[in-house]
This record gives C-alpha cells, sequence and structure tokens, in this order.
C-alpha cells in the first residue's frame, strides 16, 4: 500500500517533469522522499501502530463470569514445503498461546471455560484455521471438550457474525477476544456490533524500527496498520450508508 503510493507519486513526479512543469514535479518528488523516510526509517508505522494499540497496551486483570468464552481470532495458515502438513501461520502462534494461557487461568478460578476458535479455510489449503489452531491447543493442555470450533470465516466481519451463535448457544456470560494488539481495536468494533461485548486480550504488540536507512520491515509494518484503519473506516463508511447487516445490541450476549 505504502510502495504503491510512493511509486504513483514518483511516476506523477516524472510525467510533470517531462511536460515541464517543474514546480508540481518538485513538490512531489518531495513528497516521495518525505514518504520513503518517513516509512522506511520508523516514525510513520511507529506512530500508525501506537494508536491502534493504545487501549491494549497495558495488560488488565480478568474478572472471570461463570461461564467465559475465550474466541481465538484467525491469522492464517501455511503449508510445509509443496506437500507438507497445514500448520498455523507464523503471526499465529502468539494468538494461540495467549489463548491457552488463559484457558489455564480461567481453569484455576475455577470456572467453567471454553475457547472459540474462529478461521475458515482462507487460503484454501484444504482444512480450516479453526482445525489446525485446536490441534496446537490441544498439544498445550486444552481439553478438547471445551474448544469450539468454527470453521466458515474468512475475515474478521465473518468471524464475529458467525461467533455469535456460538456463544449463545454456550451461554457465555463473560467472553475473550484475543487476537493481535494492532487487530484488536477492529475486531473489538466488528464483534461489539453483532451484540458481542467482548474483554480484548492482547497476544503481541508490533511497532515500527527506528532506522538510518529505509527498511521493508517498517513498510509492511505500515501497510498492516493502514490496513487496520482502513477496515475501521470501511465499517463506519458501511454503516452511514446502511450496507451492514443490521446490528446487535451490544451486551445482548
Amino acid at each position: 500500500m505504502t510502495m504503491n503510493a510512493l511509486l504513483i507519486l514518483i511516476v506523477l513526479a516524472s510525467t510533470l517533469a517531462w511536460l515541464r512543469w517543474r514546480r508540481s514535479s518538485r513538490v512531489l518528488f518531495g513528497l516521495a522522499v518525505l514518504l520513503l523516510l518517513a516509512t522506511g526509517c520508523g516514525p510513520l508505522p511507529s506512530w500508525l501502530l501506537a494508536h491502534l494499540q493504545a487501549e491494549v497496551a497495558t495488560d488488565v486483570p480478568i474478572v472471570w463470569g461463570q461461564r467465559n468464552a475465550i474466541v481465538l481470532l484467525g491469522a492464517g495458515t501455511v503449508r510445509a514445503g509443496d506437500a507438507g502438513a497445514v500448520e498455523a501461520s507464523l503471526f499465529a502462534y502468539g494468538r494461540i498461546s495467549k489463548a491457552a494461557m488463559s484457558y489455564r487461568a480461567c481453569r484455576q478460578a475455577p470456572r467453567d471455560c471454553k475457547i472459540e476458535v474462529s478461521g475458515g479455510d482462507a487460503r484454501g489449503l484444504g482444512q480450516s484455521e479453526a482445525a489446525i489452531y485446536a490441534l496446537d491447543l490441544q498439544r498445550l493442555g486444552v481439553d478438547p471438550a471445551d474448544v469450539l470450533l468454527e470453521p466458515r470465516s474468512m475475515n474478521t466481519w465473518q468471524n464475529a457474525q458467525f461467533s455469535g451463535p456460538l456463544l449463545k448457544a454456550y451461554g457465555a456470560d463473560r467472553v475473550l477476544l484475543v487476537s493481535s494488539g494492532f487487530h484488536l481495536r477492529r475486531g473489538m468494533l466488528y464483534f461489539s456490533h453483532f451484540g458481542i461485548h467482548a474483554t480484548p486480550v492482547r497476544a503481541d504488540y508490533v511497532s515500527g524500527v527506528t532506522s538510518w536507512e529505509p527498511l521493508s520491515y517498517n513498510f509492511a509494518m505500515a501497510d498492516m496498520a493502514l490496513h487496520e484503519y482502513a477496515g475501521i473506516a470501511r465499517y463506519r463508511w458501511y454503516n452511514a450508508m446502511g450496507w451492514n447487516v443490521e446490528a446487535t445490541r451490544p451486551g445482548a450476549l
């Protein structure tokens, strides 16, 4: 996303220079250099991510209910090699670990607790994220009987939409939403839309890296943050236009 914006600025600046619109060309080249340095050297992605994660930067103690549902949002799957097994992606393991830790804390309370794993086969690898993550949770000591699978959702919006019936059937009076820090703001917004009043639980925290030279990592972090902001903006626009699925009163579960 940021690289595309950078290339567009360079192409426009070059075109204006060819047309001898030198002042406008210099302005666009200057903007391109500014974007390159602000993104690649870290300030822009750090600022974007800090604002996304501000509300979950500090962990807060969990007040457990009598029936607790820990919703684990998917972060993709990969196939190991050309014919290898399907596994959780690199970005999923922090979420899986945090969900298992929360489950153990809930059981030690002691309280009734389920982990709902939400994620379909978005990459078309033949197995849903929910099924793959459930195996990892079992390896971490989670009782298979305490795992609820939601294997249909292809994005965060559907995570929220399809989780509602499962949580309602279980009768959860406390819902925890486990995801990456940068993803929780959008996830909470979507879950609230479908009447699910959840407590955010941050699995990880990411930031840009300050550097004297532009880093591809910082461009990736900026794009990841912008994807979240775009999802939030699209939700608000769709709501204003009446295009979203009808909302449910938050706390209805």
